[in-house]
């Protein structure tokens, strides 16, 4: 029997659209965000311009799974949607992010700034090696003992190679994921839920 575990995919966009037209721009990714919204695993998305007058626009737009993703990426309310800009909306890049960095990402907004955009920003490099240590750490120990007990006779070479085969998808899929949502007040910042209001 398999077991698939869904890992959260942040797509990122880059978008071009002549100045003179950024009211049509806001207006058309509200009705693709709006659109978006009643597929399941939809988990949020926002864009922001690059600058005042600037022709520039990153949209970002994430689901829970690769799946969810796949089902509106190829549903025929996106495709009605992405043709309905064209000639307005030039697409430059397209970006897929499931790695390390995603877990870091702060939670997307539905929100648009025109005069002054904030880019969401990660922690600080040394808050997220933190973290990652924190799961890795017990999780090593665990291993090593578990694995010089009972493969005490294996080579050292074959012990690690095998340790490292179980501890990476631990790590990718479970640990992680769950260490960096407990932490998530520390990483970015902000009061520690048991601190109340």
């Amino acid at each position: 029997m398999s077991m698939t575990l869904a890992v959260p995919v942040t797509v990122a966009i880059a978008r071009r659209v002549d100045p003179g037209r950024s009211s049509e721009m806001v207006a058309w990714m509200r009705a693709g965000t709006a659109l978006a919204e009643a597929f399941p695993g939809f988990l949020g998305a926002g864009w922001v311009q690059s600058g005042p007058g600037s022709p520039e626009w990153h949209m970002l737009y994430r689901f829970a799974d690769a799946e969810t993703l796949r089902r509106w990426e190829e549903s025929p309310q996106r495709h009605w949607w992405l043709s309905s800009a064209q000639g307005i909306v030039e697409h430059t890049r397209v970006e897929r992010r499931t790695g390390i960095e995603g877990w870091f990402d702060p939670p997307s907004e539905h929100s648009v700034d025109l005069v002054a955009p904030v880019a969401p920003t990660s922690p600080p490099r040394w808050k997220q090696a933190v973290t990652i240590w924190l799961a890795f750490f017990p999780l090593s120990l665990s291993a090593t003992l578990l694995t010089s007990h009972f493969l005490g006779t294996v080579p050292l070479a074959a012990r690690v190679l095998l340790m490292t085969l179980c501890l990476t998808p631990l790590m990718t899929y479970l640990v992680l994921p769950r260490i960096t949502r407990a932490l998530h007040w520390w990483l970015h910042g902000q009061r520690a839920p048991w601190r109340g209001l």
